[in-house]
């Protein structure tokens, strides 16, 4: 089944609720009416009832079953009960003041609501920078237990083919610990999404072919991620061929249960996986959907600010897919 029906019938009957903090841009607008009349999930917009209805009604966008949020404008017992569980969740770290600051902003505010369960994912970015979406969700919604950094992740799909790759948009340059929890996170994640992962460790040698720093970097995540997730098909250090052409694994990776059909392909550093995904896009053909932000406690995605309307409505179902996870 192709994968966004398939995430669809997932989603059905659970009405799954996902903020988008940008709510007078036209793309958000234009997947939001798509989200609400399919009924996938139940979205909430934020900014002033009038703004949003007026760049709605500029675009000959429908707004039903859409609600709209005035962050700037809701009775003060509300944003003092969401102030103060800022404050409780930073332990010591942002007073009332400061958390009152921050509701100010449309990144912040969806954040807390997603803290406080009011909603159960968010979706920002279209005109946002990336650390204006990861700053918050990292003060307040934080990472998973056991989980010590986010990553960034890229679902890329063509026909029947679906493999992820990560890191992709977040950490340039992690030390052979943080590789490999990336591994073993990005393996939880791409069962979400029907990949059952066969995870590649890749990098510019294959078992020992090439020597050096980098490559011994590879090599230690390796370790680490098997022992880490026993029971997860983990293999390295791998070259993309020998990771994914059968022919190529057979002679350079005879003994591999992943060279030859790996799924999700962890990169040693921010360079390779954020060009890489590029050239499968751009030269492959493939559909990249994200950065998907992955390690959070709850689901918060990030877009490109040259996301479209059916980017940003495929990510929106994404999150709520996390969200059911």
């Amino acid at each position: 089944m192709e994968l966004f029906e398939s995430l669809k019938q997932k989603l059905t009957g659970h009405s799954i609720k996902i903020v988008f903090p940008e709510g007078t841009d036209e793309r958000i607008l234009g997947a939001v009416s798509r989200l609400a009349k399919e009924n996938v999930l139940k979205p909430v917009v934020l900014g002033t009832e009038a703004g949003i209805k007026a760049a709605a009604a500029n675009a000959d966008i429908t707004l039903d079953g859409v609600e709209i949020i005035d962050y700037q404008h809701l009775p003060k017992e509300q944003i003092d009960e969401m102030a103060k569980a800022i404050v409780e969740r930073r332990k010591g770290k942002t007073d009332e003041a400061k958390a009152h600051e921050w509701l100010k902003d449309p990144n912040y505010f969806g954040t807390t609501l997603v803290y406080m369960d009011k909603v159960d994912g968010m979706v920002s970015g279209a005109i946002h920078a990336t650390s204006d979406t990861v700053r918050p969700a990292l003060q307040i919604i934080k990472t998973k237990p056991g989980v010590n950094l986010i990553s960034g992740s890229f679902i890329l799909q063509k026909g029947d083919q679906r493999f992820l790759f990560a890191d992709s948009g977040i950490n340039i340059d992690p030390n052979a610990e943080q590789l490999a929890e990336i591994a073993v996170v990005s393996a939880d994640f791409a069962r979400a999404f029907d990949i059952d992962p066969k995870v590649a460790m890749l990098s510019f040698s294959t078992k020992g072919s090439a020597k050096g720093e980098m490559v011994e970097k590879v090599q230690e995540a390796t370790k680490l991620a098997q022992q880490a997730a026993p029971n997860v098909p983990i293999d390295g250090e791998l070259q993309f061929d020998a990771a994914f052409v059968p022919s190529v694994a057979a002679k350079k990776a005879p003994d591999s249960k992943v060279a030859g059909q790996a799924n999700v392909f962890i990169f040693p550093d921010l360079n390779s996986g954020n060009i890489s995904y590029k050239i499968a896009e751009r030269l492959g053909g493939f559909e990249a959907m994200g950065p998907l932000l992955q390690g959070l406690n709850k689901p918060v995605s990030d877009l490109s600010r040259g996301s479209n309307e059916n980017e940003v409505y495929k990510v929106a179902i994404i999150t709520a897919v996390q969200a059911l996870a």
